[in-house]
């Protein structure tokens, strides 16, 4: 739920790649989103670079990062902002609900039909 309203705020549509983990959305055919909630470091960007290639790009959002001193042209690299997580429920073990049982229809009154007895039956 947390991507899908990152990609609403961004102006990306919202649409997991079902092979590409860092394919969340996309805006044109060549630039996607991807957000996580992990501290990203230089190596996770170098990495998502390389996937990502010369030719496309890719907007990450996630919740703390260190850059480094390096630069990655094909990637943008933004902080998932705090008004969103505090919107977000964190650390739940499970979201059931609670469902009251509802009082039971009443019986329908057996339909009786011409084979029933009365009437001339066989």
């Amino acid at each position: 739920m947390l991507a899908e309203a990152l990609c609403k705020i961004e102006g990306y549509t919202y649409a997991p790649s079902e092979t590409v983990y860092w394919q969340q959305g996309y805006a044109t055919e060549n630039a996607y989103i991807y957000v996580t909630t992990q501290f990203l470091e230089p190596g996770h960007f170098a990495e998502l670079s390389d996937d990502v290639g010369k030719n496309r790009s890719l907007l990450i959002l996630c919740t703390a990062f260190s850059r480094g001193k390096r630069s990655w042209p094909n990637l943008t690299i933004k902080k998932i902002p705090k008004s969103v997580l505090d919107a977000c429920e964190w650390a739940h073990d499970d979201y059931s609900l609670q469902v009251e049982n509802l009082p039971q229809a009443p019986k329908k009154a057996k339909q009786r039909s011409m084979f029933d007895g009365e009437g001339g039956g066989r």
